[in-house]
């Protein structure tokens, strides 16, 4: 059975801090394959008219070219529309077929996960990674007790994720990649034309954004 982690978001633009997160939650999990899922229109961004798909998407495909283990999924690009995350986990399961999967997600998805169409049930139709983010805690006393009993966690902790383990969809919080990179303040900078930290960006990112005018 392959073990594959799937990572949804903007990626408007994807900065270092994503691609940091892919390499650890791989090396961590012991993950085949990392799958990043950029989202057509966030449902809960609809005030936000994101960068074109299909930018977003050469993005993150030169993000990667060079990491055999990354890849990035169209499924909900094709769908031209905005998706929920509970709607798309039943396709990415009949993709993929017998795989084990994680769904990834940041310390701020978790701390508005009640805000997510059908969060419980969301939460229960897969394992899911929560990865800790500046700013934010993860906090366990929004949810139910049914959704509490599925966390490990793994904070403090570099033991063999194989101990830890468990049957049933488990939510794994995990303090092993600790970023402050954000993708909204990168396209403040890119537009008042100051970016402050250019590690923050890969290097071919960076120049597809100033070869097409991005941000």
């Amino acid at each position: 059975m392959k073990r594959l982690a799937v990572f949804g978001g903007s990626f408007d633009p994807v900065h270092v801090g994503h691609l940091t997160i892919a390499r650890r939650l791989t090396e961590l999990f012991q993950l085949d394959r990392f799958v990043f899922l950029p989202a057509f229109h966030a449902p809960h961004k609809p005030d936000r008219k994101p960068t074109s798909a299909y930018h977003r998407f050469a993005m993150l495909t030169i993000a990667t070219q060079n990491d055999p283990e990354m890849l990035v999924s169209t499924l909900e690009l094709e769908k031209g529309q905005p998706r929920y995350s509970v709607e798309t986990i039943p396709e990415l399961k009949n993709i993929y077929g017998d795989a084990k999967l994680f769904f990834v997600m940041g310390a701020d998805s978790w701390t508005d996960i009640k805000t997510w169409k059908n969060w419980e049930r969301f939460l229960t139709m897969t394992d899911h990674i929560v990865v800790s983010r500046p700013g934010y805690k993860l906090n366990i006393e929004h949810v139910t007790d049914d959704i509490r009993r599925r966390i490990v966690d793994l904070r403090g902790s570099r033991s063999d994720l194989a101990r830890s383990e468990r049957d049933g969809e488990a939510i794994y919080f995990t303090d092993s990649v600790f970023f402050d990179t954000s993708s909204t303040e990168l396209r403040e900078d890119l537009s008042d034309g100051e970016l402050e930290r250019e590690e923050d960006l890969p290097v071919e990112v960076a120049n597809y954004i100033e070869k097409y005018n991005l941000y």
